[in-house]
């Protein structure tokens, strides 16, 4: 019987190209939340946000088109999409250009998601797999958030992508509670010994 080779440490799994990229997308999370709420450079902060958007799309197909995936950019992808997602929210919400509710909503999400994996961990579970539902959602947002800072003040440009950032902001939303609502499913389904099944 062939043996499997053994995974590469962690140290060299972050030197490939896809998870370099991880890396600095998070390295770019405080930076983005200086420009925010330090000095208010929200043109800055829009193009370290649109950065990350880039290398969250690109490091996923770089992994694959170099068979570089590896169990440390699984672990570094989704963090990076949540830490953007929770830091924008946060510092929109000291800006009041998002209501506290809607940040409550999300960041509850988080909070029972974390639970679930501690859960699940707990059991001997690995996570569960990203659905569709919750990359549909982080698609959103990350088009959403942007456009929320592009949509400040009375220009031309703001009132004509106003009802857009709108429109994104409210799909994204309620996708994340749904992929959040599904992982929970997945928890339940999976600690009581029935099979998760495909979510969505």
């Amino acid at each position: 019987m062939p043996q499997t080779a053994p995974e590469p440490s962690l140290a060299r799994q972050a030197l490939t190209l896809p998870n370099i990229l991880s890396i600095l997308r998070l390295a770019g999370v405080p930076v983005f939340l200086w420009l925010l709420l330090g000095p208010e450079e929200d043109g800055w902060a829009l193009l370290v946000l649109v950065f990350g958007a880039l290398t969250d799309w690109l490091d996923g197909k770089l992994a694959r088109w170099l068979d570089q995936t590896s169990r440390l950019g699984q672990l570094l992808d989704p963090a990076a999409d949540r830490l953007y997602i929770v830091a924008t929210l946060v510092a929109f919400l000291v800006r009041d250009i998002i209501p506290w509710w809607f940040v409550a909503a999300l960041v509850a999400r988080e909070l029972i998601v974390g639970v679930a994996l501690v859960v699940l961990r707990r059991n001997g579970f690995a996570p569960p797999e990203v659905t569709y539902v919750g990359k549909g959602a982080t698609f959103c947002l990350m088009y959403a958030l942007p456009l929320l800072l592009l949509i400040q003040g009375d220009s031309l440009t703001a009132g004509i992508l106003r009802p857009i950032a709108y429109a994104f902001t409210i799909w994204g939303g309620l996708l994340y509670l749904w992929s959040g609502a599904l992982y929970v499913v997945q928890t339940v389904k999976a600690v009581s010994g029935r099979p998760a099944g495909h979510p969505g």
